[in-house]
């Protein structure tokens, strides 16, 4: 007895294997087998919090951002300072916190390498360093729509979090300019490639 295989019901146009597939992909899905991704808007209550677009900046982007980089420390090997602590401390891990406390950390960075970047831009360095604090920019507006706002009823910044607000506000009074622009120069690409694209993640980044 020869068994024949039945094309596609013609009215449906599904086959059996196809059937069959979806069937298998809603159990694993239904039972946590596959990850499922939330997006970050979802995770933080936030409208317009889009940040899956930086997950990997363009090529033409990143090699603005080596230039900025190399001018940065080549000027800052020019001068002599003495730096008590690191601002941004490499053992720093956005990993480390609650999806929804990344971004307010990721904010609050940010916002420290635009203010100390900014007055260097007006300096030599301005060309080099244009299309950069753009992108910085850019990435800074997109950015504080994942911020919780911040209210009584709201999560406030406890623990890991608030002990790494409370460096970041401290380094702008306590340490030298030169003290800041080497570790926000050291820092810029740990910002660019592993904190933003952690945060474009979200549930993901573990």
């Amino acid at each position: 007895m020869t068994l024949t295989r039945h094309s596609p019901h013609p009215q449906l146009g599904w086959s059996v294997e196809a059937l069959v597939l979806m069937l298998m992909t809603t159990v694993l899905t239904s039972t946590g087998a596959v990850p499922v991704t939330t997006p970050l808007a979802t995770l933080l209550g936030a409208r317009g919090c889009d940040m899956a677009q930086f997950k990997s900046l363009p090529p033409q982007e990143m090699k603005a951002f080596r230039r900025a980089k190399a001018a940065l420390e080549e000027s800052l090997l020019l001068r002599n300072r003495s730096c008590s602590s690191r601002p941004l401390p490499r053992t720093r891990d956005l990993r480390q916190l609650q999806v929804w406390e990344r971004p307010v950390a990721l904010e609050a960075e940010l916002a420290l390498t635009l203010k100390v970047l900014g007055p260097v831009a007006n300096s030599t360095l301005g060309d080099i360093l244009d299309q950069p604090l753009r992108t910085l920019r850019h990435i800074h507006s997109k950015l504080q729509a994942c911020v919780p706002a911040q209210s009584t009823a709201g999560p406030r910044p406890r623990g890991r979090l608030r002990q790494w607000l409370h460096r970041l506000q401290d380094a702008e009074t306590k340490e030298s300019r030169g003290c800041l622009e080497a570790s926000v120069a050291s820092n810029l690409f740990r910002l660019l490639v592993r904190d933003l694209r952690c945060v474009a993640d979200g549930d993901l980044c573990v």
